[in-house]
């Protein structure tokens, strides 16, 4: 790492470096014993949680089982979940549920005496099973577990910290064979415009996806896998990076780039139809043909990696710039009481979704790979651990089944805090932490050329979009690799001679893991889940885990 100002330096128990789901659950549970720190890029509750509009899938109702729930996440996966995950993450979904209704979240009420929650249903379900609140369940997840972070003294909220690195043994000051672990971490504070050293015996990275690689997208704009790009450069093995899931239903507006239609629009009846023909505007229609039975037979309830690629391919095959989401084959007030989020914004827009249809497009939506770790949350470096989106734990496989991801972040965060917990004894005491190097501002300056940020920024995020997005090809590939290369060594070459910014800490983590999508997408000679390559549409009878180890270099 260039050598960067030091501000001040700050100890804590625990650092959370993430303030969505995943690093609060994590958070929330350790801090019965622990001073804990929880960093968050902008406002803390600013991630991508509170984006999250569906549910989160839980096994609750009598005529459903954990069995169906695992069955369905494996098909979605294309086999290359690992069974143990899921069934682990299943079988924890029910308790994780009753946590948040314990801290407030006010989840739909079922509607009849036997049911406790309203369950919708998503595409690759089986069963109803998607517990919710209205179509906004993440904002409301968010604010109950920000308002408890809030109200609890062990915890420390820092808004406004831009992760830098991971401070691990390379920081540290005169141990030539210092043992292999993580100290804490540096971040850019927005308010000082410094750098400060942040640590802790136990770091949690919490930091969600990279969809933000992508031109187009539904995530926030701080979806720049810092935490996977940070984690590769401490060392840690990252896989399974090629599985990048396109959400089908993004709404296509000249001025509104990230809202996305949730997947329960077409659990609950909305169909998928092209644009009117001459021949339907001429009869007064306001949309064409459905489309989903040429593709597969489950229509608009199959997963999301086929949905995307059937909208993709309508889309090329006629020149479209979007397809459209028909749901005014259902009752006005179905569509207004199930979602009201979508239908109040859709109406600001000028968008009457109970009578007209909503034109969508697929846009990049969650990273399906990510840092390596186990059941308990663990990463390949000691003192370490990961929950949540930045990491590959075997749940998602190929791709994510709706509604799983929450889920994820609530069963492994709590993981995580109990493993830092039964493991405390083994942590550093303060008085044996290694002194770990300041940064030095003398040998960098301040940036008089900004628009190479931007521009390279631009740049990235466009060849991945035309060359690593829903349909694959050895020659794009290859293009893309050889423009991330220089985008690398162009980016490296700034980063070391100036200031840092948080522009530029998020473009040199996108270059970081745009490298690692390319890679991992030109090892996989097959088309599994979400991976489609037009050179090898076929998928392999075994199903292998893409892995990537920063020990072994670059292909």
């Amino acid at each position: 790492m260039a050598k960067r100002p030091a501000a001040e330096e700050r100890v804590f128990d625990v650092i959370v470096i993430g303030s969505g789901a995943a690093g609060l659950t994590a958070a929330l549970n350790l801090a019965g014993r622990f001073k804990v720190a929880v960093l968050a890029k902008g406002d803390v509750s600013a991630g991508s949680t509170a984006w999250a509009q569906g549910g989160i899938a839980a096994v609750l109702d009598a005529g459903d089982t954990i069995d169906s729930h695992v069955e369905d996440t494996m098909v979605a996966g294309a086999g290359l979940n690992h069974r143990a995950t899921v069934e682990f993450v299943a079988r924890g979904a029910s308790a994780a549920i009753d946590r948040l209704a314990d801290l407030g979240v006010p989840f739909n009420a079922g509607e009849t005496v036997s049911e406790r929650w309203h369950l919708t249903r998503e595409g690759g379900h089986s069963h109803r099973r998607i517990v919710h609140v209205d179509d906004a369940t993440g904002w409301a997840v968010q604010q109950a577990l920000t308002a408890a972070a809030v109200a609890n003294p062990n915890i420390s909220l820092l808004p406004g910290q831009v992760a830098i690195d991971l401070i691990t043994h390379r920081h540290t000051m005169g141990e030539r064979f210092a043992p292999r672990r993580c100290h804490g971490v540096y971040a850019y504070d927005t308010h000082s415009r410094h750098v400060a050293r942040l640590l802790a015996p136990a770091v949690v990275l919490a930091t969600g996806g990279a969809s933000r690689v992508y031109t187009y997208s539904t995530n926030p704009d701080g979806s720049t896998g810092d935490g996977i790009a940070m984690a590769w450069r401490a060392g840690c093995r990252v896989s399974n990076m090629e599985f990048n899931q396109f959400h089908p239903t993004c709404l296509f507006h000249p001025s509104v780039k990230n809202f996305l239609i949730t997947e329960a629009a077409r659990g609950e009846g909305g169909h998928l139809r092209l644009p009117p023909s001459a021949a339907d505007q001429a009869r007064g229609a306001l949309a064409g043909e459905r489309f989903m039975h040429r593709y597969d037979e489950r229509l608009e309830l199959a997963p999301r990696d086929v949905v995307a690629r059937a909208i993709d391919a309508e889309m090329k095959r006629l020149g479209l710039s979007h397809v459209l989401l028909d749901m005014s084959q259902l009752a006005p007030d179905f569509v207004r009481g199930h979602f009201p989020t979508i239908h109040a914004r859709l109406l600001e827009l000028g968008i009457d979704c109970t009578v007209q249809p909503i034109p969508v497009v697929p846009a990049a939506h969650y990273s399906c790979g990510g840092v390596m770790v186990d059941l308990a949350g663990r990463t390949d470096l000691d003192g370490l651990w990961a929950a949540g989106e930045v990491t590959q734990s075997g749940l998602h496989g190929a791709n994510r089944l709706a509604s799983n991801s929450i889920l994820e972040c609530l069963v492994f965060g709590q993981a995580v805090a109990d493993d830092i917990m039964a493991h405390w004894h083994d942590r550093d005491r303060p008085e044996t932490r290694p002194e770990i190097r300041a940064g030095d501002e003398s040998r960098v300056t301040d940036s008089d050329e900004e628009v190479v940020v931007t521009h390279n920024w631009d740049e990235l995020r466009r060849f991945m979009w035309d060359y690593v997005g829903i349909v694959r090809t050895d020659k794009r590939l290859e293009r893309a690799a050889h423009r991330v290369k220089l985008l690398r060594k162009e980016v490296a070459e700034y980063y070391g001679n100036f200031r840092v910014t948080p522009d530029l800490i998020e473009l040199r983590n996108l270059v970081t893991v745009a490298e690692l999508i390319v890679r991992s997408a030109r090892r996989r000679r097959e088309s599994r889940g979400l991976h489609y390559t037009t050179d090898y549409p076929r998928t392999l009878a075994e199903a292998v885990d893409t892995v990537l180890d920063p020990a072994l270099g670059r292909d």
